[in-house]
């Protein structure tokens, strides 16, 4: 559901994630009734301007007639648009289109703004179509591995095609839900859409082996089939790909995937959406064509793509995204369609103890805030494979991974059918030595609110029965700092334990706090999506740097895993906080639809600076952008970085408009305050 409002300088679209766009005019009209754009959108409004203002994001304009499209990328000068007819594609938070008959004018004056102007008042047709996914219908199967088999066979009906262009975020619709019955029951609309492919999986009936092949025939499309003894294999049309047994089995499907994935990411650019991407080279090393390859059929793109050496140029290309490690129940099954909406790997979870040296980085207790009692958790040292971010569906607490409750997802869509109303955010100080983390979080907060839609509470020195109530009234994140015990949160009167609530309608949460692994787990049971959390002891100067720098990557459109990785580089004892329920969710837009980190250092070359540049979220795999940096003029896998040597000038242009996170000299800076490093 998206809401069009008039801003009195143009309209705002905001959808049912409260993630929105302006679309600034100095002189907009709205008309009566609404016109049609050529494209899939939620609604559209019509109006008469001169000109259209956008966040400076990635702009294509297409002829209707299809002939030619005009990219306005990051380092591309003013477009002039001849008379025609043009759908302009604006990739904001919502994605958004603009229909117009005529001439016009696309530019991006000082990066700041993407501009669409016309010579005279020109009548257009905004689209907008937001990227939340509506709640999917239901399949009902058996408690068995052969039902287990029928769903994983139709999961694929929530893809929009079977063309290449299934990569692209927008065009993968979330995957029907999985429910345990005494009958199979699969929904005509389910069946219907789903595209028949000429490609099948035989494994043995057991949950081991479809679980871990569950990504790969989710994107595939395949049909899953069970026979006892079976050697596993994947039938491409009339050709058998024989695979491993377990424990390579996963690694296998893995390798699949990505191999599948990424070429069909290049491949994809031979069709009605393709940019300039900067990896197509990878596909004329590898002796592949794309615009024969684009038209053909699932299948067939498969069998030419098994034929070929991937490995050799596999580095060439963005690292795989997310990985997820699911003990192979039958009530894990369930929570498969949430996770397979953004295509992880998915292995068998394993892991080790511990290790002393781990163990050491917990062991200052001296330095440590005091506190009553030490909170007890099950630390493991997971086995991880290929992946830039981590989730652990299974029991024990991991480290380097976020940990995965699967009522998390499920909570998700209960919050996305809520009013669009604004961002609701509760700082709650129980703990006077953490006053600074506090203000300063505060503060982080209401800066953000000058962007963003943000009401933002602050509280302190709460009663249990106080601290109960703001759990329990609907918020969108809670900010706790203060203590922790084995009883619960510390309060004026006593300690809360989460599990009194009677619902948590805290959508994500940090609790700040010693050891407060257990409570957080259990909000997110409560009805939570996802929060940070600490293992064990934390100094009190380590946690404020921590928390405030999560506020604010948070605040900043970075997904809960993403913030907590960043902020946990400011101190040593990083893998002291960890995140649980579902780490990919995001509170809160960036000004580009995903956000920028960058890494700077100063070159060999006096006087120069190198810069890696990327752009990056576990959500977004298979996207492209376009880095606003000179010499820039193609697109980039998402995951992908660029690199950019700068002199001083040009660094100084670029992080004056910038505003990204960047490493410099073993810190985290935002762009705006590196300046003012630099010139130290």
């Amino acid at each position: 559901m998206i809401e069009v409002e008039s801003t009195g300088t143009g309209v705002r679209a905001v959808d049912s994630a409260k993630t929105s766009i302006e679309v600034s005019s100095d002189d907009w009209t709205t008309l009566d009734g609404t016109g049609a754009v050529p494209r899939p959108t939620d609604t559209t409004v019509s109006g008469e301007t001169s000109t259209l203002s956008f966040p400076p994001v990635f702009v294509v304009a297409e002829r209707l007639d299809g002939d030619e499209t005009f990219e306005l990328g990051s380092d591309v000068g003013p477009i002039d648009l001849p008379p025609d007819e043009y759908v302009v594609r604006v990739d904001g938070n919502v994605l958004t289109y603009v229909q117009f008959d005529g001439p016009a004018r696309l530019e991006k004056p000082g990066f700041e703004r993407t501009v669409l102007s016309f010579p005279h008042r020109t009548t257009v047709t905004l689209g907008f179509r937001s990227r939340v996914q509506s709640p999917p219908e239901t399949v009902t199967v058996p408690r068995t591995p052969s039902g287990v088999a029928t769903a994983l066979s139709v999961l694929s009906s929530g893809h929009r095609t079977t063309t290449p262009d299934r990569t692209f975020p927008t065009m993968r619709g979330h995957p029907p839900l999985v429910e345990f019955g005494a009958e199979t029951h699969v929904p005509d609309v389910v069946t219907e859409r789903r595209e028949a492919v000429d490609v099948g999986l035989v494994v043995p009936p057991r949950l081991d082996y479809l679980i871990p092949s569950s990504s790969l025939v989710h994107y595939l499309g395949a049909t899953v089939s069970v026979e006892p003894g079976a050697t596993p294999r994947l039938r491409v049309a009339d050709r058998t790909h024989e695979l491993s047994t377990l424990p390579t089995f996963q690694d296998e499907c893995a390798s699949l995937l990505r191999r599948v994935f990424m070429l069909d990411c290049l491949v994809r650019n031979a069709g009605p959406y393709g940019t300039d991407l900067a990896e197509m080279p990878a596909l004329d090393d590898l002796g592949l064509d794309a615009d024969d390859l684009y038209e053909t059929s699932i299948a067939t793109r498969v069998d030419a793509y098994l034929d070929v050496p991937f490995d050799s140029v596999s580095e060439r290309l963005p690292e795989w995204h997310l990985s997820m490690y699911v003990d192979p129940t039958f009530d894990h099954v369930e929570a498969l369609p949430y996770l397979l909406h953004t295509v992880p790997n998915v292995f068998l979870p394993t892991s080790k103890p511990l290790s002393g040296d781990e163990r050491l980085t917990r062991s200052l207790d001296d330095f440590y805030r005091q506190q009553t009692s030490s909170v007890s958790v099950d630390l493991v040292d997971p086995d991880l494979g290929p992946g830039r971010v981590h989730g652990w569906l299974a029991d024990g607490a991991p480290i380097d991974a976020f940990t995965a409750v699967p009522e998390a997802y499920a909570n998700r869509f209960d919050y996305l059918q809520r009013t669009s109303d604004a961002i609701s955010v509760v700082a709650v100080l129980n703990d006077n030595d953490m006053a600074d983390e506090h203000a300063e979080a505060a503060r982080i907060y209401r800066q953000r609110a000058s962007d963003l839609d943000i009401d933002i509470a602050v509280r302190e020195h709460l009663s249990t029965d106080e601290l109960a109530e703001v759990f329990e009234t609907p918020t969108d994140l809670v900010h706790y700092i203060g203590h922790c015990e084995e009883s619960g949160l510390r309060c004026r009167d006593g300690n809360l334990s989460l599990s009194s609530l009677r619902e948590s309608n805290a959508q994500t949460f940090f609790l700040n706090a010693c050891g407060s692994f257990h409570e957080g787990v259990e909000l997110v049971r409560q009805g939570s999506v996802a929060g940070a959390v600490t293992f064990n002891k934390v100094l009190d100067s380590h946690a404020a740097r921590v928390g405030t720098a999560f506020a604010r990557f948070l605040m900043n459109g970075f997904s809960i895993e993403q913030a907590l990785t960043l902020a946990r580089r400011r101190i040593m004892m990083g893998k002291d906080y960890t995140v649980v329920g579902d780490g990919t969710h995001v509170l809160t837009q960036s000004d580009d639809y995903v956000p920028a980190t960058a890494e700077l250092w100063h070159a060999t070359d006096e006087g120069y600076f190198d810069l890696d540049y990327e752009v990056f979220s576990p959500a977004a795999h298979g996207g492209y952008y376009q880095p606003y940096l000179p010499g820039n003029e193609q697109s980039h896998l998402i995951g992908q970085k660029t690199s950019h040597r700068l002199d001083r000038e040009t660094l100084d242009e670029f992080l004056e408009r910038a505003d990204v996170p960047i490493v410099y000299d073993g810190d985290i800076h935002w762009s705006g305050t590196l300046l003012e490093t630099l010139d130290e």
